[in-house]
């Protein structure tokens, strides 16, 4: 906690959530990533190592090319990064094709998934069973987890998209594995409630799997205590970050003077005026340099 004495001897406390950052996964590819590149050797990443651009940045100048699936096609006797989304079966085929060196830095609870949603899959598809997945149509993560099941799984984000499933024939739910454990729970009951009215028991033909990372989740009780803590919340994180959405709207819920921004230069005047408590908080891809960035930036001005 810094405590900052400004003009008109105003007290003002900055503090960074002691849990806020990286989580394991995404700390270890961005490690793997640095040290290959201290190799010397070129080293490319499919898609953005993590959904910050700043640390995009950060590494790209370091020597890390960002490549996208078509790309990939091109490449040959290279290095590939895989980041902690995970890729699915096609990508490991296509690197052996193309004589690519996958540096895997697939984050382990995202693989355990993986492995879990291929066997539910192998187990009831010639039952005319349904995975359904639980999470954000097009992330990468998702994107890995379906293709576990040949892209026959059906993702689901909202209550509506829930008319694209078959109540009356047995549904295996999963989740990404940075989905909101409230929202997670609100759809298993939703389809719990659609297989009955569709003449089934739940028992019988339902098979729901919280596969929501503990390291994640449990952020959203420490994040509500800390945004009841203080006056401003400043939650800095990547737009495209799917868990940073996640957990400022959980910090929003508690205060209302949350503010999500991607870097310090977003900051307004207005929201730091007359503020005693400024806290500082982020997604599991925010790393903590920035916001600590974010905390000196706010220390050395002068908010009135």
């Amino acid at each position: 906690m810094l405590i900052v004495q400004h003009v008109l001897d105003k007290i003002m406390e900055i503090t960074i959530e002691k849990n806020s950052g990286y989580c394991f996964g995404v700390e270890f590819a961005i490690q793997m990533a640095e040290d290959e590149m201290a190799t010397g050797e070129p080293l490319y990443c499919l898609g953005d190592i993590v959904h910050n651009s700043m640390e995009v940045e950060r590494l790209a100048a370091k020597g890390l090319k960002i490549i996208n699936h078509e790309q990939l096609k091109e490449l040959s006797n290279c290095k590939v990064l895989i980041r902690a989304h995970g890729e699915p079966p096609e990508t490991y085929k296509l690197a052996l094709e193309n004589n690519i060196e996958l540096v895997d830095a697939s984050c382990p609870v995202v693989l355990k998934l993986q492995n879990r949603v291929k066997s539910s899959f192998d187990a009831i598809d010639s039952k005319e069973g349904q995975i359904v997945i639980y999470g954000q149509q097009g992330h990468a993560e998702v994107v890995g987890i379906n293709g576990q099941t040949g892209g026959k799984a059906i993702v689901v984000t909202t209550e509506e998209d829930l008319k694209q499933v078959d109540f009356s024939k047995p549904v295996t739910l999963y989740s990404q594995t940075t989905k909101s454990t409230q929202g997670f729970y609100k759809m298993k009951d939703t389809i719990e409630e659609r297989i009955r009215a569709a003449g089934k028991k739940p028992e019988e033909t339902f098979d729901a799997n919280d596969s929501i990372c503990r390291q994640v989740s449990n952020r959203e009780p420490q994040l509500r205590k800390f945004s009841k803590e203080v006056d401003v919340i400043l939650f800095v994180s990547g737009k495209k970050s799917s868990n940073g959405k996640a957990l400022y709207s959980v910090c929003k819920q508690e205060n209302e003077r949350s503010y999500f921004i991607e870097n310090e230069s977003e900051i307004e005047q207005d929201w730091i005026h007359s503020t005693d408590k400024i806290g500082i908080c982020g997604a599991t891809s925010t790393p903590m340099w920035l916001m600590e960035r974010v905390q000196a930036h706010v220390q050395n001005q002068h908010w009135q």
